[in-house]
């Protein structure tokens, strides 16, 4: 069979090309932002997707004035188009990883804590080590860096406190320690140590639900008999910087990571009172199913002898 009869005839279906148009579309539901992302102009996303439609006879968007949205069709093939392109991603790395030199991309996704006190610092030093990696870092909570892990959409997460995820595999890399944080005219600043029992005296301001932060903080109280529910929770922030400016401002408690805290301690803002045992530790996750490539064993590395003598 000749080339051109390839190109033109029965035997190619779609292109790797047209895929990719078509799930940025689909996820944006959105042309003009679509074309943005993959730097194309619009008139070639639109054909890509037009010819995707008429090869196969079928229509993924319906055409609503100026908006567009995913057809029937259009959403049953989402998950198909996608399942082919991380196909086509793990053999281009396992490619690269028949070189002798360690290269490819890694896509992290941390928890804030980690990501905005702890892991800069590992990242540039595995950077000047292995500069042929090129490396992503996206931020969330912990609950949902383990989701992006098990979906694919991240290659290895970075969270504080424990994981319960049956297909997700854990390396501790590093330490960490929870304090309670207020004001420095607040009641728990009065030099006496502090006892879970005094907890309910006080307001506080806590990170929201699915942050590695107030899970830990969650147990830590329980295993101390305490029962979270009788706490007064009068805010849930979603940042260690909205928590810790809201808590220098007010009357009200908190518990965040002693490196957090740091900064605004130093400043005078805020006083940090450790907690007896509230240690937790930093953790890699990787999917247990998932190919392991050579950057990202690299990776794993680096981060487990960061800071080892």
């Amino acid at each position: 069979m000749k080339t051109n009869e390839l190109l033109h005839g029965n035997t190619l279906l779609m292109t790797l090309e047209q895929l990719r148009i078509f799930l940025a579309v689909a996820e944006r539901q959105h042309v003009t932002r679509a074309a943005q992302m993959l730097n194309l102009t619009q008139s070639a996303v639109s054909a890509a997707v037009a010819a995707l439609e008429a090869r196969h006879v079928v229509t993924l968007f319906d055409r609503i004035g100026r908006r567009i949205e995913l057809t029937e069709a259009g959403r049953a093939f989402v998950p198909e188009a996608r399942a082919i392109l991380d196909r086509v991603e793990t053999a281009s790395l396992m490619l690269q990883d028949l070189s002798e030199r360690t290269s490819g991309r890694v896509r992290i996704a941390a928890s804030q804590t980690v990501a905005s006190y702890w892991l800069p610092g590992p990242l540039m030093g595995f950077h000047e080590r292995f500069p042929d990696v090129e490396m992503t870092l996206s931020v969330a909570n912990t609950a949902q860096v383990v989701e992006r892990l098990i979906e694919g959409a991240v290659d290895v997460g970075v969270v504080e406190g424990a994981v319960e995820a049956g297909e997700v595999e854990e390396i501790v890399v590093g330490t960490d320690d929870l304090v309670v944080v207020c004001a420095p005219d607040h009641p728990f600043t009065e030099g006496r140590a502090l006892s879970p029992a005094e907890f309910g005296e006080t307001s506080w301001i806590l990170r929201e639900e699915g942050s590695g932060t107030r899970s830990e903080f969650e147990a830590w109280f329980g295993a101390f008999g305490g029962r979270f529910d009788d706490l007064k929770v009068m805010l849930e922030l979603p940042s260690n910087e909205a928590v810790l400016a809201a808590v220098a401002a007010g009357k009200s408690a908190s518990v965040v990571s002693a490196q957090a805290a740091a900064p605004n301690v130093a400043l005078g803002r805020i006083v940090a009172i450790p907690l007896a045992g509230a240690k937790r530790s930093f953790s890699a996750l990787t999917h247990s199913r998932r190919h392991r490539t050579k950057a990202v064993t690299a990776l794993l590395g680096y981060l487990s002898n960061f800071g080892k003598a």
